[in-house]
């Protein structure tokens, strides 16, 4: 685990769903709050919780989330940290929304998720082959790295995802079936949406990796994970691989998804396929 304090810079990712009576009100004393510590990043607010990824220095940080931990039912509040020695972002934004991750089913109760698994119990779920592997992420994301045996959704957003699930659930009736379903995603957001969607549909044994991804890459071996490839970020680090270690994935300068660097034997950021389909 990389020693923070070795960086004048922390940078965390969170999420956290409680609900929150006012989230106009908790906005706009943050925005206060983070412009007087010095904070940096973004924050989504809505009355299912928090989600953000921002950054400062230390004690900044720590004021901040003693902020939010007050919140009644924020006590349990936990990031995902890592050192940087130059601020990744240049605003501080905070912005109220109808959810903290876009999924399109406001009635879905994120607190009525499938049950966590954690990274050790991980790979004994879904080497069950009674087991159905859904990776919850976007095409994007999957193309760089994914669990074996995972089924890709093949979507572009996660606002998309709904509208396949409920198709797939309904090839499922058809034949009769109603299989046990393990669902992943980077850190675990995604998933509590997700599962608890698969649940409101009438399906009972649904499960979700603890921690996402990222807990997964950290607390497994590379010898002993399922994992192939490498986990896309949405921050500064562009993607990382076991033992947290950064990946070798790059940015296309044109659309900003993520491409193969041509040391890998793909194609250059300047000539991300996609780009060059569009322009064809």
């Amino acid at each position: 685990m990389t020693d923070l304090s070795a960086f004048p810079i922390r940078i965390a990712a969170f999420y956290h769903f409680a609900p929150v009576p006012d989230p106009q009100a908790l906005a706009v004393e943050m925005r206060a709050l983070g412009k007087e510590l010095g904070l940096l990043g973004s924050i989504i607010m809505a009355t299912e919780g928090v989600n953000g990824t921002i950054a400062g220095a230390h004690a900044g940080m720590d004021a901040a989330f003693a902020r939010l931990r007050a919140v009644p039912g924020f006590e349990g509040l936990k990031t995902r940290d890592h050192g940087a020695h130059e601020q990744p972002f240049v605003r501080w934004k905070i912005k109220v929304k109808p959810e903290i991750v876009t999924m399109g089913e406001l009635d879905i109760d994120a607190n009525d998720a499938g049950t966590h698994v954690t990274p050790a119990e991980w790979n004994a779920l879904i080497s069950d082959p009674d087991t159905i592997l859904i990776d919850a992420r976007n095409d994007y994301e999957i193309e760089i790295g994914q669990f074996e045996g995972a089924i890709d959704p093949q979507t572009r957003s996660f606002g998309a995802f709904p509208a396949w699930f409920d198709a797939q659930a309904a090839q499922w009736r058809a034949q009769g079936r109603k299989p046990r379903i393990a669902m992943y995603c980077t850190g675990g957001i995604r998933c509590e949406k997700s599962t608890a969607l698969a649940k409101a549909r009438g399906f009972d044994e649904v499960y979700h990796l603890k921690g996402g991804i990222l807990a997964y890459l950290a607390e497994i071996e590379e010898k002993d994970s399922l994992w192939r490839g490498e986990c896309f970020l949405f921050d500064d680090r562009v993607s990382i691989t076991h033992g947290e270690q950064l990946g070798k994935t790059a940015i296309c300068v044109t659309c900003g998804l993520p491409v193969t660097p041509p040391s890998d034997g793909g194609i250059s950021p300047q000539e991300c396929a996609r780009c060059i389909d569009l322009a064809d």
